[in-house]
């Protein structure tokens, strides 16, 4: 199942904007997921102003099997002067959307929260145009550390991807990773920050079927996600798990149209489409300034929970 059909061939990355992004992350050694996750759609998002961050390292504490990121134990390591030189970077990018992703990094008491929302608020600090998204993992099912990110950082949009169906959870997902949990951190992202938009991901051919992957959009939407991005799995390389099968752009589309009969405010449904993807962007860029005039949205007081 290793031949793409046509649907899924992309061009090479080029142009000025790319090349001057691609130039101002070596010189700063930033890393991108764009990169780490060998995405399709790296020239497309880069030439049009829109970067996806990995911060806390590019060591992930979790072993996702359809994952390109390395994995290991950091033993608690943290570059205090991140957050700073991340917002300096960024600014000098010039980028208009960004999105700020993280290594799962369980070795930490918070999971890094403090660290997401120091790194947040650099970012506006320096760029105040800018609309950030923050596409964090699940801090072990503490809750109170999806507070922090939200409530001190104040990202645009809080993403947290539920990858695939509950059936393959295990076999996908590292073991400490779980659907509940998942839908558990979006939901309290939600609470936390009612002004949030909260967005998550399905990676489609793992093996799931039609039915699992409606049943799975029906629980985030009970979650209250807002925004769903599905896409085609790739194989990063032949020791993670297999591709199953090719999804058409038919069944996408489909798809896209049950989700929005759900009551998702936008889906992003094709074989391209990644977490990060501009379409769903587009949609978020247009809400957000939509809301830039409204009054700060109230940020509830809310009990501890480990």
């Amino acid at each position: 199942m290793d031949r793409k059909p046509e649907w899924l061939k992309v061009r090479m990355p080029g142009g000025e904007r790319y090349g001057h992004i691609k130039t101002t992350l070596r010189r700063f050694d930033l890393h991108t997921v764009c990169e780490e996750a060998r995405c399709p759609n790296v020239g497309e998002c880069w030439g049009e102003g829109t970067a996806t961050i990995m911060i806390l390292g590019d060591v992930c504490t979790r072993g996702c099997r359809f994952c390109a990121v390395t994995t290991g134990n950091p033993q608690g390591a943290v570059d205090p002067r991140e957050p700073a030189h991340t917002g300096r970077t960024i600014a000098a990018m010039g980028l208009d959307y960004v999105v700020i992703t993280m290594v799962d990094r369980d070795d930490l008491l918070d999971g890094g929260a403090a660290h997401v929302a120091e790194t947040l608020r650099s970012i506006r600090a320096q760029s105040p145009a800018i609309l950030i998204e923050a596409l964090l993992g699940d801090f072990q099912g503490h809750l109170d550390d999806v507070d922090t990110v939200v409530v001190d950082g104040a990202p645009d949009v809080f993403a947290h991807n539920v990858e695939t169906v509950e059936r393959l959870q295990r076999t996908v997902r590292d073991a400490r990773c779980d659907l509940e949990r998942s839908l558990a951190v979006l939901r309290r992202a939600k609470a936390a920050a009612p002004g949030v938009y909260t967005k998550s991901s399905i990676m489609l051919g793992l093996g799931e079927t039609l039915d699992e992957v409606r049943e799975t959009m029906a629980s985030l939407r009970a979650a209250d996600v807002d925004v769903l991005t599905l896409g085609q799995y790739l194989r990063p390389t032949p020791k993670h798990h297999a591709v199953e099968r090719f999804v058409t752009p038919e069944e996408f589309d489909g798809l896209r149209d049950e989700g929005l009969a759900m009551g998702f405010r936008y889906v992003a449904s094709g074989p391209l489409v990644r977490s990060s993807y501009k379409a769903a962007e587009g949609f978020l860029r247009g809400q957000l300034k939509k809301n830039a005039e409204a009054p700060p949205r109230a940020h509830r007081s809310l009990p501890v929970v480990v």
